[in-house]
């Protein structure tokens, strides 16, 4: 985005002078000139599995909204997206990335939009206010590689296809017969078209055959284009005996570049971007000269973004011979070498060990689990795939449901009517407990993006690196993403890659079963590989210390609900209008002085001499570019910030969610009101005398000052309830059957729902006191540690400092014979903090409309906050206090926060 937006780059060359001269020096200028490099033209490279595909979502709707908002038409942003994959899983991936996944059976298959990215992950991709502009420019432009040139769309495009239609060949092969056998050619040579449909001739087939090749002239004829390739180390140059030549991938983007120039825009995704030239000790890799992101494979393991490679060095395997191939007769493949087979069995060994433990961890009360751990085999060719399936089933007491053999031809291609039925059973392995083992050739290097490979056993005998890292591509995902594993996943990799020790679990590692002979490739490829020399022998070298938690026979006796005050859906909040006399006005600046600080006319720009800053030649620049149209976007982006609130969805992730009962469009008005009426303590036009450039003074605070009062007020309308009329859901902890913890950081507790309590492992002493003193002392009933992974109901909603809607979990609930506190603890450090003070007020607000309740839905208690600072727990606890003594000492009311006496 910074080369194309800001540096404003039109072809290769410019990027390399507008970056840095000097590199222009090592770099062959005449591989820059050619037409290929004639355009704006970037290569990102990622490392498989860290989200290229979402990295494309996001530069497509970056395209699309800057085209179509834009003042003037540049040429440098562009409505028109072409998607190209390499061949068929990734054309499908694709396919459910845009369209969403396919559903129902082979007569009435639909894709649903709603298992869309752009859908399921609304909140990360979709602005609120574009988001209607985005759906309708997702559902109504995508085109299939059948339809492009065909389909009509909306004001964009959104073609997808694989690289066959670029390249004008057909991704299935036709056979050749004979004329003396199959005599039907010749009759079909001279009547090309016979009567019936039958024959392929219904009016689709047709016009199948009409419009063949249609399609780029299609791409060309448009006036500017975006291509974004995955996988685009396939557009690559064949060297033979000195002659280069371009793929037909590359030929046919060069021609439909041709007429557009620097408005048409390539976009390259690989995790491997480089073309390799000799064999053995000279081989080479040659990375593509437009790469301008490098966000390799040891940076993405460090990072914890995908799975630490492991590589399982045995003994036994070290001291066989280096004959991985398989046994052949002539070309016939007869059977598997020793070697291979006993590869196998090692990958088969892990395997099961795996599934054992980490299926007993996950599985719900119906037995089922989402962490079936699979092995992936990749073959040296389709040969010996069969052998594979076959020793698999007779000697290592696998069914034929438990093995999945796709074979491919030379180029990876498959079948068509074979694919189909594949597909929907490879791309949902990781729900089913079978298949098991998954073999394959050449067709699953690319798009195979499932998250449960946990071993891969590599049969060959050689291995060129392109094709090494694409194999070791298919078992990077992490399979273990949830928080609660984060801790011994971040300790796991210290282990392996700093203290070079065994690792604390087999949680997101990759092994990979491989001779020791072959170690050379996996070190030159991510320079930290890890060895393990001893296979896990029982549950905690497996899962580390992680259990999973469940309810104690006898819960009931200490559950607790956490009430939610529901209105019924078509009542508004009481009153309707943001009452705006109640508002606070601007006070920091007065109006005359922040109309002195903007220009009367317009922006006044200068010059600057670069090396010793000479100012000179000021000049002005009309700013007459204010609308209604722009005012309303202002009073839009104002409207999202006070009526979507953060909310912290795991460790490391927040989202935002709406939080408003009430119609946006009433807060539209109330803003404008509020501008208009009462900010600057007089009346103010926007559209007068450039007044709307007050609102724009960027360090005043003024923005700030109105989305604080606004969420203000809208915090109170939303406390404004009227109780009596109100339904309560009575939300109970016990609801979540199980959690999972690590053993070493959780405590055996008897008055809790749950079979043990978990505190967290970094700086969790206080927390972990508490709960002892909570469950040794008499007054208290019962209580919980409040996981907010796992209750999610049990929120809070309050205003930040910024003034911008959030939510948060308390640390505790604890229940008492006439009371339920909610309990938050804070190291000392942390007590004056202005965002925890405006926590307290918003729940002190919540426990007075919780008490309004009847006691019936509020479980006959009332409700109190406590804010327990580490200094007073600890004292009042050396002194001999009991807990309703500490708490009541610690009890929290508005005055006392707000420091006032009344």
């Amino acid at each position: 985005m910074y080369t194309h937006e800001v540096l404003k780059t039109t072809n290769l060359f410019d990027t390399y002078s507008l970056v840095d001269n000097e590199i222009l020096a090592q770099m062959d200028l005449v591989e820059l000139k050619k037409s290929k490099y004639q355009h704006p033209k970037y290569a990102i490279k990622m490392a498989t599995g860290t989200g290229k595909t979402w990295v494309m979502h996001a530069l497509l709707i970056w395209q699309y909204l800057n085209a179509k908002h834009e003042t003037q038409y540049s040429g440098r942003y562009s409505k028109k997206i072409l998607l190209v994959a390499p061949g068929l899983i990734v054309y499908e991936r694709l396919l459910d990335a845009y369209l969403g996944k396919e559903k129902g059976d082979d007569q009435n298959i639909q894709r649903e939009f709603e298992t869309s990215d752009f859908k399921r992950y609304e909140s990360l991709f979709i602005p609120p206010w574009f988001s209607e502009e985005i759906f309708g420019f997702v559902q109504n432009g995508i085109c299939k590689k059948e339809e492009i040139g065909k389909k009509v769309t909306g004001e964009g495009l959104i073609a997808i296809t694989n690289w066959h239609l670029l390249a004008g060949v057909e991704p299935e092969e036709k056979i050749e017969i004979s004329p003396l056998e199959n005599p039907s050619e010749i009759i079909k040579d001279v009547l090309p078209i016979t009567p019936g449909v039958s024959a392929g001739h219904n009016l689709n087939a047709l016009d199948n055959q009409y419009f063949s090749g249609n399609e780029i002239e299609f791409l060309k004829n448009l006036k500017d284009l975006v291509v974004i390739n995955d996988e685009a180390h396939h557009i690559h140059t064949n060297k033979t005996y000195g002659d280069i030549q371009e793929v037909e991938w590359q030929k046919s983007l060069t021609y439909i570049s041709a007429t557009k120039k620097e408005k048409f825009i390539q976009i390259d995704f690989s995790a491997t971007p480089y073309d390799v030239t000799g064999s053995g000790q000279k081989r080479t890799k040659h990375y593509f000269p437009h790469i301008v992101i490098d966000f390799d494979l040891r940076t993405a393991i460090h990072s914890g973004l995908v799975k630490t490679i492991a590589l399982d060095k045995r003994k036994e395997i070290a001291a066989l011979p280096l004959d991985f191939r398989a046994e052949r007769d002539g070309r016939e493949v007869v059977g598997l070498s020793t070697g291979q087979k006993t590869m196998l069995r090692a990958g088969i060994a892990k395997l099961k060990r795996l599934e054992e433990h980490f299926v007993e961890l996950t599985k719900n009360q119906e037995g089922i689990s989402t962490k079936y751990p699979k092995m992936f085999v990749m073959c040296e060719d389709t040969k010996v795939s069969p052998k594979v399936v076959e020793y698999l089933t007779k000697y290592e007491g696998l069914t034929e449901e438990d093995v999945l053999q796709i074979d491919s031809d030379k180029k990876g291609n498959i079948p068509q009517k074979e694919w189909a039925i594949l597909k929907q059973r490879l791309f949902n392995v990781d729900k089913l407990s079978s298949p098991k083992v998954i073999i394959s050739v050449l067709m699953l290097r690319e798009g195979f993006d499932v998250n449960n490979i946990c071993v891969i056993v590599p049969l060959r005998s050689n291995q060129a690196p392109i094709l090494l890292e694409q194999t070791i591509g298919r078992g990077l995902r992490l399979m273990w993403r949830e928080p609660e594993y984060q801790g011994i996943k971040d300790e796991t990799r210290v282990q392996l890659l700093q203290k070079k020790q065994e690792p604390k679990s087999y949680m997101d590692i990759l092994s990979i079963i491989e001779h020791p002979a072959f170690i050379e490739f996996y070190d030159d490829l991510i320079k930290d590989v890890a060895i393990i020399e001893n296979d896990p022998k029982d549950r905690a070298d497996i899962l580390g210390d992680i259990i999973n938690v469940r309810l104690k026979a006898n819960y009931k006796d200490y559950d607790i609900y956490f009430p939610i005050i529901l209105v019924d859906k078509e009542e508004n909040l009481i009153p309707l209008e943001i009452p705006i006399d109640q508002l606070s006005e601007f006070s920091l600046y007065e109006l005359s002085q922040l109309k002195n600080m903007v220009p009367k006319k317009g922006d006044i720009f200068y010059s600057e001499e670069m090396t010793i800053k000479t100012r000179f030649g000021n000049y002005e620049v009309k700013s007459d570019v204010f609308s209604s149209k722009s005012y309303n976007e202002f009073i839009s982006k104002i409207v999202r910030s006070v009526s979507t609130m953060i909310v912290k969805v795991s460790t490391r992730k927040t989202k935002e969610f709406p939080a408003m009962q009430i119609n946006q469009v009433e807060i539209a008005k109330a803003i404008d009101k509020f501008i208009r009426n009462k900010l600057f303590k007089a009346s103010f036009d926007p559209f007068k005398d450039n007044n709307w450039r007050v609102l724009l003074l960027s360090r005043t605070g003024i923005v700030e000052h109105i989305i604080k009062e606004l969420s203000k007020a809208i915090y109170d309308l939303q406390n404004n309830i009227d109780i009596s009329e109100a339904v309560v859901v009575k939300r109970y902890f016990s609801e979540v059957p199980s959690l999972r913890m690590r053993e070493k950081y959780c405590l055996d507790i008897e008055k809790t729902i749950y079979e043990k309590q978990s505190y967290p492992s970094n700086k969790g002493g206080l927390e972990k006191a508490f709960m002892k003193f909570c469950n040794t002392d008499t007054n208290v009933l019962s209580f919980i540690k409040v996981n907010e992974n796992y209750h999610a109901f049990a929120r809070i909603n309050y205003v930040r400092t910024d003034g911008m809607l959030a939510a948060y979990s308390p640390d505790f609930v604890v229940r008492t014979k006439e009371k339920i506190y909610i309990v938050e603890t804070k190291g000392q450090d942390k007590l004056s903090s202005e965002n925890v003070k405006h926590k307290q007020l918003a729940t002190i607000d919540w426990c007075n409309r919780i008490n309004q309740l009847s006691p019936e839905d509020r479980m006959g208690a009332e409700w109190e906050y406590i804010l327990l600072g580490e200094n007073t727990f600890y004292g009042l606890k050396e002194k001999g206090a009991s807990i309703l003594e500490i708490l009541n000492y610690t009890r929290i009311t508005k005055n006392k926060i707000q420091g006032v006496l009344f």
